[in-house]
């Protein structure tokens, strides 16, 4: 099985199967998303404890991009400080919208690499990267909802 096979199977199976797939409650945190280019819409909640994600989940609809970059987000962020998030936050938007340095460690984001396929196809990388700026939002409390026009 070549990588691009393997990424395929990961975003197929965090689509199918996504991963803190819920309302969280209490959240500490929240925020709201719209792509109105594929009509993805979701909900990104943060329940802290002082500076650390202690839990993290997302609710909505959207594509298959969409779902599972947001399952994989949440998977990848529980346990983390919020320093932590947003240099994953950082890291992820430059993968996803071609702007990694050539010396990027990408095996480091593990099954977040999964997603780098996604800049090379434009109308798909607000897709991916949603629920990154609705994270971003949540980390920031923005209440104000984020769309990716």
């Amino acid at each position: 099985m070549d990588l691009k096979d393997l990424y395929k199977d990961i975003i197929v199976d965090h689509n199918r199967s996504p991963r803190n797939f819920r309302k969280l409650e209490p959240a500490t945190r929240s925020a709201n998303g719209f792509n109105p280019l594929c009509g993805d819409k979701l909900t990104v909640y943060l329940q802290l404890d002082g500076e650390t994600i202690a839990d993290l989940s997302f609710e909505g609809s959207g594509c298959a991009i969409s779902v599972a970059s947001a399952s994989l987000m949440t998977e990848r962020l529980k346990g983390k400080t919020l320093a932590e998030a947003k240099t994953l936050y950082a890291s992820m938007h430059a993968l996803l919208t071609g702007n990694t340095p050539a010396e990027t460690d990408t095996q480091s984001l593990g099954k977040l690499a999964a997603l780098e396929g996604v800049k090379e196809y434009p109308s798909r990388v607000k897709c991916a990267t949603l629920c990154w700026h609705t994270l971003e939002a949540a980390l920031r409390n923005d209440t104000a909802a984020v769309t990716t026009e």
